[in-house]
């Protein structure tokens, strides 16, 4: 049988908001020209993150699993579109330090979580 999870209770969802919300606090000193580009494409990414963990929250374990890779395929997007920000300097090296320290923590936690519902 298949529990579904209610996704507000989970520490991946927890993280993954925080770091959606920390994206949308860094987009506010962004150029303003780079709205439609860099900026959309980062605030995506990290939406995606929590989002599909909630979405896939209400599906049996396998089908969450999918939604899982998706988050997690997110996360990593999100640290290729921090590292452009970097090289551009919209991203100073502390903050980028501490956003990568973030996505990675949430990399292994979704991996063990995901590693738990196959089981």
């Amino acid at each position: 049988m298949s529990t579904r999870h209610n996704y507000k209770n989970l520490k991946i969802w927890i993280l993954g908001l925080e770091i959606a919300n920390d994206i949308s606090d860094l987009l506010i000193d962004f150029p303003k020209y780079e709205l439609y580009n860099l900026s959309s494409q980062l605030s995506r990414c990290s939406i995606s993150i929590p989002s599909n963990i909630a979405e896939g929250s209400s599906r049996t374990n396998k089908s969450f699993g999918h939604f899982l890779n998706i988050s997690l395929g997110s996360s990593f997007e999100l640290g290729t579109q921090l590292l452009i920000r970097h090289h551009r300097q919209y991203i100073k090296q502390e903050k980028l330090k501490q956003l990568e320290n973030k996505l990675e923590e949430f990399q292994r936690m979704t991996m063990s979580f995901q590693n738990g519902l196959s089981q």
